[in-house]
């Protein structure tokens, strides 16, 4: 991200900044890849490093089953059990050794504050509004809002609503817009289809120099420890950098067309190590005269495709419907639905909306999704027959298909 400043700091680096009674601000650099990427500078009340006891709270460790027959595989979100907090509400549905993803639905307050020490967060608010609150200072979140939170940073979420959602990515690698639509210096690109402008970060500073017996979760090494520290986390007087949380609406990101059909990486949103996401916002259909707006039926190679259908009409797919979420994996072509390429033809603009992730290593199934699946989707290609399935759901070929996704 770009440079931001917040509270106070002293006028250079690693120097004496004194408090009005004379002791010492304590300074700590939250930085990314050791010392040589991006980083912070805060400057606490007291010692962040002062831990009166720790103990594990859990393993989280995430169980996969077996893939099975290669297919393509659909998960239906939307009765996902209401109940937890941001954290402890995640289920993990599928990953690799770059990127878990998890549906929540929090319906509760954080009693404890958070440290994610080992990936990277990117959190899609599906549903939902409330406050991100860190050391960094507040920052309120809406429907469509991606949360990006680097790792390492302490934080608390309170909602303002009693229905929420979310899709949550944890990833190994740094997360950050593409690279392509960046220049020399970092700034976005004219043909970037965001700009800083539509970044928000942390506006509020909250500081309190408050004692007492305060829990950070704190997760590493697929593990959650908990630390009681005798201040309060949020002591940060100010600091500047480049390393904070910050918030992308996926309704300010404008999508780029063309006279025909355009492939996936005009829609990508941000990238890191083995993956990108991208945004399916409603656009204007291709212009050709004789143009197809429905995709091409493609065969990922080295990629797996992962779509989670946040709102509107999708108009490639027919029987797939709001928070259901569908993995094509590589080895096999996927495309629109039958009846769905006939159909788009002449239509002006789509209103669908969708939150897509490529990774470039396989995916596993974790055994939490299985309970999910729908089975049936695999032969949703399948023209009606009597009897049989359609893309709407069914029960041709189901045997296969269940036997292989117990």
């Amino acid at each position: 991200m770009f440079y931001q400043r917040m509270g106070q700091v002293p006028a250079k680096r690693h120097v004496q900044f004194k408090k009005p009674d004379g002791g010492l601000y304590r300074e700590e650099v939250m930085g990314v890849h050791g010392f040589a990427g991006i980083q912070s500078i805060l400057y606490h009340h007291h010692q962040p490093t002062r831990v009166t006891r720790v103990e594990k709270v859990a393993d989280v460790r995430v169980e996969y089953a077996d893939f099975g027959p290669v297919r393509h595989r659909m998960f239906s979100s939307r009765d996902l059990p209401v109940g937890g907090d941001a954290i402890t509400s995640r289920t993990v549905l599928i990953g690799n050794q770059d990127i878990t993803m998890a549906v929540a639905r929090p319906s509760e307050p954080m009693g404890y504050f958070y440290r994610n020490a080992q990936n990277y967060e990117c959190i899609f608010i599906a549903e939902g509004s409330g406050r991100l609150r860190s050391v960094f200072g507040t920052l309120a979140f809406e429907p469509g809002d991606y949360l990006v939170i680097p790792y390492s940073v302490t934080w608390q979420m309170d909602f303002d609503t009693p229905h929420n959602r979310h899709l949550v990515f944890e990833s190994t690698g740094q997360v950050t817009t593409p690279e392509r639509y960046r220049n020399h210096y970092g700034q976005l690109l004219e043909h970037s289809p965001f700009c800083e402008r539509d970044f928000r970060t942390p506006s509020e500073l909250e500081t309190f120099d408050e004692m007492g017996d305060f829990e950070i979760r704190v997760k590493v090494r697929d593990e959650i420890s908990a630390h009681w520290h005798d201040h309060h986390p949020f002591d940060v007087v100010g600091w500047d950098g480049f390393v904070y949380p910050w918030a992308f609406n996926i309704r300010d990101f404008e999508p780029i067309t063309g006279r025909v059909h355009q492939p996936p990486p005009v829609h990508q949103t941000f990238e890191a190590e083995g993956y990108v996401i991208c945004s399916f916002v409603p656009r204007l259909f291709d212009y050709h005269p004789e143009a197809i707006p429905a995709p091409y039926n493609h065969a990922n190679v080295n990629s797996d495709e992962v779509l989670y259908y946040w709102d509107g009409d999708f108009m490639s797919r027919k029987g797939v419907g709001q928070f259901d979420i569908t993995l094509h994996p590589s080895g096999m072509p996927h495309g629109p639905h039958p009846g769905t390429t006939e159909a788009s033809i002449g239509k002006p603009a789509t209103a669908e909306t969708a939150v897509m992730m490529d990774t470039f290593r396989p995916l596993h199934v974790a055994k939490a999704a299985l309970a999910l699946e729908n089975p049936d989707y695999m032969y949703s290609w399948l023209p009606a027959e009597p009897g049989g399935s359609t893309a709407d759901g069914g029960k041709h070929g189901t045997g296969g298909a269940a036997d292989a996704a117990r």
